[in-house]
């Protein structure tokens, strides 16, 4: 259902999850993009998906927007490489912003 409007950001949030290794990262995504997508302004936007090792490693289940957003990014082979090699959050809060954050663990 918001594969597409993923798939719109993608590029930006691959360049995005690269620079997490220097810093946390912010996109400001379109609002309007997505509430013509979902069932209203009520539509659960807001969400956190943990990728370790490539693979989702939370559950997600329950939100659409959740899971589009970590089947369009797992779906890409270069990002799906790039998230091989460590831990990363990807959330979504009720200002439509993308926090992108590298947890890797020290070693």
């Amino acid at each position: 259902m918001y594969a597409q409007i993923w798939i719109k950001y993608l590029p930006i949030i691959r360049i995005l999850l690269k620079r997490t290794r220097q810093e946390n990262q912010v996109l400001d995504l379109n609002r309007i993009d997505f509430e013509r997508m979902g069932s209203g302004r009520k539509a659960g936007y807001k969400f956190t998906i943990e990728f370790k090792k490539g693979r989702v490693s939370n559950l997600i289940s329950s939100s659409a927007l959740a899971t589009d957003l970590a089947q369009v990014i797992l779906e890409d082979k270069a990002t799906k490489e790039f998230l091989e090699g460590g831990e990363y959050t990807v959330s979504l809060n009720t200002k439509f912003q993308l926090l992108l954050k590298n947890v890797t663990p020290a070693e």
